[in-house]
């Protein structure tokens, strides 16, 4: 096997958000850009050279090509083993449970979540550390910093490895195994949930489900264990294969987006479980019949339910959720007497409270829900928790919600996000906002009177670091709170998202529409912010 040694030049563009490296398709396609950030994280990595690595993606445009390229350039950095799902394909839970299964290095999972695919949209890469979640920041900044330096790349001179058949391959001195990859995940999922019971449920018609792959990475996942496994009627598992441009949608787990599914759920005779999941399989929405659940009562209803489930019986040590989330299992963990941790967004921020042991439960507000099992968000697994606490309840979606929403209150939740607005409108939101915090303590608007008023800055109890800058919090003492946030996961421009959130506790006003029980708040918010008068954008581009 021939190395080549490729003379380049650093892209400015290349550091990695809270889930990596996101750009559009014709970016990634210029010349040595994948190359460089490929060999930037190489360098970086410790001991690369002997250890195993893992690589698989969802399958959107380029993921084939970008794996190619990623083997060539292991083989050619001396990685000793390289672990590829069937067909270039693993969806990020799936390369989490692989690489803490196989005792990896790590792993490079090739996926721009829930944005759109095909050659005009989105493509990302990200690098997944030996515990399987997302690398940490300092990883992520070291990265950062050798693109920047960067002066040529290594790439072995060889043919292409055959993707779709499964065994060893040799690439000069690296071995690269072709796996199956939904076995390894498949097998977590059966020794975590009761598959028996769910099995006599589904065959019996006692529950049914019908789950929306979103032509995206679960299909495959969900066709093995729903139906294969567990039984489902075939015809349960909808949009099941995977497409580069995920069939012209836009693979992202809401009401706006899965309104296929959404429309049989508020249709006669909807099943009893709704789902869906996102590009890479790390999302989750959850619907029963004519009723959606919030994904922040989603992680709450799960936080007081687990216990229920075979893989926890033995209780939650303790439970995270991200900032923005609602604080709807800050209720429950005070209940159950165990930790309840606030972290900024970005999966990362839970991998240290979960490898210190300090959480079994985490969750975030963007679809987002995972335990323990694996260091990632997993859709399915969220799916699968659902599935098995309604056969051991027994009783329906919107009964287990509201029953919860009467022993603990409702948290009315709303994320309103302004996508595609350009950067400096969105800086400038932000700017004008904090420059308010310090006069809006002991403020009142109307019955809101803000207790606190500032950006989060969180401090991992853990290991000591510090992330500031987080997002404007502005909390009322009656429990309500505006939250504003620019996101990282996009690909041009800037999402401005305001999330609002609004406590009742009375049973008699928990059937509300949540866009008028936060009226008062969504008000607020542009008086505040003056987002849609600065932005020209008279409406949110989608309201969650």
């Amino acid at each position: 096997m021939q190395i080549r040694t490729i003379e380049t030049r650093p892209y400015p563009d290349q550091k990695p958000g809270t889930s990596g490296l996101r750009k559009k398709v014709r970016v990634v396609l210029q010349e040595h850009y994948l190359e460089n950030f490929v060999q930037s994280v190489l360098d970086v990595i410790d001991d690369a050279r002997g250890m195993p690595l893992v690589l698989g993606g969802d399958g959107r445009f380029h993921n084939r090509r970008a794996a190619q390229t990623i083997i060539k350039m292991a083989a050619a950095n001396g990685v000793g083993r390289l672990l590829v799902g069937q067909g270039a394909l693993l969806s990020t839970p799936a390369a989490s449970c692989l690489i803490r299964k196989q005792g990896a290095q790590g792993g490079f999972v090739l996926s721009a979540s829930h944005n759109p695919g095909g050659p005009d949209e989105d493509f990302g890469i990200k690098f997944n550390a030996a515990n399987g979640g997302p690398a940490p920041e300092n990883f992520t900044n070291a990265v950062y910093a050798r693109t920047k330096a960067i002066t040529e790349y290594r790439i072995a001179d060889t043919d292409d490895v055959d993707l779709d058949t499964p065994g060893d391959w040799r690439v000069g001195d690296m071995v690269v195994t072709i796996v199956d990859p939904v076995a390894d995940y498949a097998e977590l999922m059966e020794g975590l949930f009761d598959f028996a019971a769910m099995t006599s449920a589904l065959k019996s018609g006692a529950i049914s489900i019908c789950f929306d792959a979103m032509h995206a990475i679960t299909g495959p996942y969900a066709r093995r264990i729903l139906v294969d496994r567990l039984g489902a009627a075939p015809d349960s598992v909808m949009n099941a294969t995977p497409l580069e441009d995920f069939g012209g949608g836009h693979p992202d787990p809401n009401l706006v987006h899965a309104h296929a599914l959404a429309e049989r759920m508020y249709a006669p005779g909807a099943p009893t479980l709704g789902a869906a999941s996102d590009g890479d399989g790390d999302r989750n929405m959850i619907m029963g019949d004519r009723f959606f659940v919030t994904p922040s009562d989603s992680l709450a209803v799960l936080a007081a339910n687990l216990h229920l489930l075979p893989g926890y019986r033995d209780g939650l040590k303790g439970v995270a959720r991200s900032m923005p989330t609602s604080q709807a299992v800050d209720r429950v963990a005070r209940a159950m007497g165990i930790d309840c941790y606030e972290t900024p967004t970005g999966w990362k921020f839970f991998g240290n409270l979960l490898d210190a042991g300090r959480i079994t439960l985490c969750g975030e507000e963007s679809f987002g829900t995972g335990s323990d099992h694996v260091r990632e968000k997993d859709g399915l697994w969220a799916v699968l928790a659902w599935l098995n606490l309604l056969t051991v309840r027994q009783q329906s979606v919107a009964d287990i919600v509201r029953e919860h929403w009467r022993a603990f209150g409702r948290d009315y939740y709303s994320r309103h996000d302004y996508e595609g607005m350009p950067a400096a409108i969105g800086d400038g939101i932000m700017a004008h906002l904090r420059g308010q915090l310090a006069g809006l303590i002991g403020r009142s608007f109307g019955a809101n009177t803000v207790c606190l008023a500032d950006d989060f800055s969180y401090t991992d109890p853990v290991d000591g670091s510090v992330s500031p800058n987080q997002g404007i919090r502005i909390v009322f003492d009656n429990g309500s709170r505006i939250v504003f946030r620019l996101s990282g996961t996009g690909t041009e421009g800037a999402t401005l998202r305001i999330y609002l959130e609004r406590y009742e506790r009375d049973s008699s006003r928990h059937d509300l529409d949540p866009q008028d029980a936060l009226q008062d708040l969504i008000e607020l918010a542009e008086q505040l912010g003056e987002v849609r008068q600065r932005s020209g954008m008279a409406v949110p581009t989608v309201i969650t």
